[in-house]
């Protein structure tokens, strides 16, 4: 997660594959939803969502607890990459990564556009006060919910 923001115009216009390191951390819009948990199905391979977070994830903020040691505490955590966003369907549609690896732009919302970070949450978009940790939570399959939870869509 990114401390301070580049100092380089309106980077998010640029296409993705044009970021340095720190533009593309600053993408994220803090919403929590990849870091709920997700079950796929052996014989279909669908993908049902959660509503339970990694323990990581401060559900008071939205953020990790612990971004840059991440790795070392949850191995199976994904590093988004420019290259990997095209490939991960889960991604939710409001995602800044897969919005701008689409060459859409980021919604109004997104605290880059409107320079409030709690915007993300006031839209209805972030997983605050949604999800419950997985240290509570119990099994999964007694957390999957609508697939609107994770896609983006207001509830």
């Amino acid at each position: 997660m990114p401390g301070s923001l580049p100092s380089s115009g309106r980077f998010w216009d640029k296409p993705i594959e044009a970021l340095t390191r720190d533009e593309w951390e600053a993408l994220c819009d803090g919403c929590g939803k990849c870091c709920l948990h997700k079950l796929e199905d052996e014989d279909t391979g669908d993908v049902h969502h959660t509503n339970v977070a990694c323990r990581l994830l401060d559900l008071s903020t939205g953020r990790c607890s612990d971004y840059r040691h991440r790795k070392a505490m949850v191995p199976d955590c994904l590093r988004l990459t420019p290259r990997l966003v095209r490939d991960v369907p889960w991604l939710p549609a409001t995602c800044a990564y897969r919005l701008r690896a689409d060459g859409q732009p980021l919604p109004a919302w997104h605290y880059l556009e409107c320079g409030d970070r709690e915007e993300v949450r006031r839209a209805g978009h972030s997983v605050i006060g949604k999800a419950i940790s997985e240290v509570l939570a119990g099994p999964l399959e007694e957390h999957i919910v609508p697939e609107d939870f994770a896609s983006g869509v207001r509830r």
